[in-house]
C-alpha cells in the first residue's frame, strides 16, 4: 500500500468516534445502589448502570425527580428489588411511559412473612431460625424485602440479573454468564467468611439493636437476633409505648449493642442507649451502600463490614 494512502487512512481512523469500533453500552436502571452494584458487576463492560437511590439514599421514603423519569425512558432494562420495597416505582415507570422489561430481582426468594414470623416467634427461635424483631412489626402484614440481606438469596439476585439482561442482550449473553459464575464464587467466599465469623460469638452474644427492621434474612441465614424499634420501612413511626417495650427488654435480656445505620436517624438509638446502658457497636449498612470511598462501597463490602461491625462489638 502507498505509505502516504497508509498514513491518510490510519488519521482517519484516529478521528473515528470511540462508538465506531465498539458497541455502544446497553443502557439499564436499578431502582438502588444494592442492586445497582450486582447488576454492574454481571454486566460488566457491556453495560451502562443507572441508579436511581444512590449511596447513602433511603428508597422507603425516595421521591423521583423529572430527571429519574428521563432516565429510566431511556433504558433498556429496569432492575427492581421486589417485595413492595420501591413502593414509588410504578409510577415513575408509568410517568416515563417506559414500556421495556422490568426484571424484579427477588424472583424465587422465599419471602419472610412479618406477621407470620413474629407469631412464630418461639418456634423460630428454638430452630435457631432468629428473625429480626421490633414491636412495631408485630402489626406488619407485609413480606419483608430487605432479601438481600442472605447470600442465599444473593445467588437468585444474580441468576435473574443475567437471565435480564441476556434476554436484553443475546449477543452478551457468554459475557453475563461468565461475569455471573465469577461474581457467585466471590459471594461464596464472602458468606465463608461471615458464617465463621458469626460462629465464633458466644449463644448470648448474639442479639442487638438496629434502627429498622432490615436484618431479618440476615438473621435467620445467620443465626442472630435483630430487635428494631421501627418496622419494615423507615416511614414508621414508632410509638412511646413501643419504645419503652424495647427498652424493658433490653434490660431483661441484657442486649449488650446497638447499631445505628446509615439511612436513619441516630437520635432514637441515642435515647435507648441513654436509658438502658448498651453501648453503640457501630454503624451497619442495611437499605444502601456507602460512597465508593467508604466502608461498604459494594455490595460485598457491605456484607463483610457489617459482619466485622457486628462481631467486633459483640465479642469485645
Amino acid at each position: 500500500m502507498n505509505r502516504r494512502i497508509f498514513l491518510g487512512l490510519t488519521t482517519a481512523l484516529a478521528m473515528l468516534p470511540m462508538s465506531a469500533f465498539a458497541q455502544d453500552k446497553l443502557p439499564v436502571v436499578a431502582s438502588f445502589s444494592i442492586l445497582g452494584d450486582m447488576v454492574a458487576e454481571v454486566g460488566g463492560d457491556r453495560v451502562s448502570v443507572s441508579t436511581l437511590v444512590g449511596p447513602d439514599g433511603d428508597a422507603h421514603v425516595y421521591e423521583p425527580t423529572p430527571a429519574d423519569a428521563q432516565t429510566v425512558a431511556a433504558a433498556s432494562v429496569v432492575f427492581v428489588n421486589g417485595l413492595a420495597f420501591e413502593g414509588w416505582l410504578d409510577r415513575l415507570i408509568e410517568a416515563s411511559e417506559f414500556k421495556g422489561p422490568v426484571v424484579v430481582a427477588t424472583t424465587g426468594v422465599v419471602p419472610l412473612e412479618m406477621a407470620e414470623e413474629h407469631h412464630a416467634e418461639g418456634e423460630a427461635h428454638a430452630e435457631g431460625q432468629a428473625h429480626a424483631e421490633g414491636p412495631e412489626a408485630h402489626d406488619h402484614g407485609e413480606q419483608d424485602p430487605h432479601a438481600w440481606q442472605s447470600l442465599a438469596n444473593a445467588r437468585l439476585y444474580v441468576a435473574n440479573i443475567e437471565a435480564g439482561l441476556s434476554a436484553a442482550d443475546p449477543a452478551g449473553a457468554e459475557t453475563y454468564k461468565a461475569n455471573a459464575t465469577a461474581y457467585l464464587a466471590e459471594i461464596d467466599a464472602a458468606e465463608a467468611e461471615i458464617v465463621a465469623a458469626i460462629a465464633a460469638l458466644p449463644a448470648d452474644r448474639r442479639s442487638v439493636v438496629t434502627s429498622h427492621d432490615a436484618f431479618g434474612y440476615f438473621a435467620a441465614a445467620y443465626g442472630m437476633t435483630f430487635h428494631a424499634p421501627e418496622g419494615l420501612s423507615t416511614e414508621a413511626e414508632p410509638s412511646a409505648a413501643d419504645v419503652a417495650t424495647l427498652i424493658t427488654q433490653m434490660k431483661a435480656e441484657a442486649i449488650p449493642a446497638v447499631f445505628m445505620e446509615n439511612i436513619t436517624d441516630s437520635r432514637l438509638l441515642e435515647q435507648i442507649t441513654a436509658e438502658t446502658g448498651a453501648s453503640v457497636g457501630g454503624t451497619l449498612f442495611s437499605d444502601a451502600l456507602s460512597g465508593p470511598d467508604g466502608p461498604a462501597g459494594t455490595y460485598l463490602d457491605m456484607m463483610r463490614h457489617n459482619t466485622a461491625t457486628l462481631t467486633g462489638a459483640l465479642g469485645s
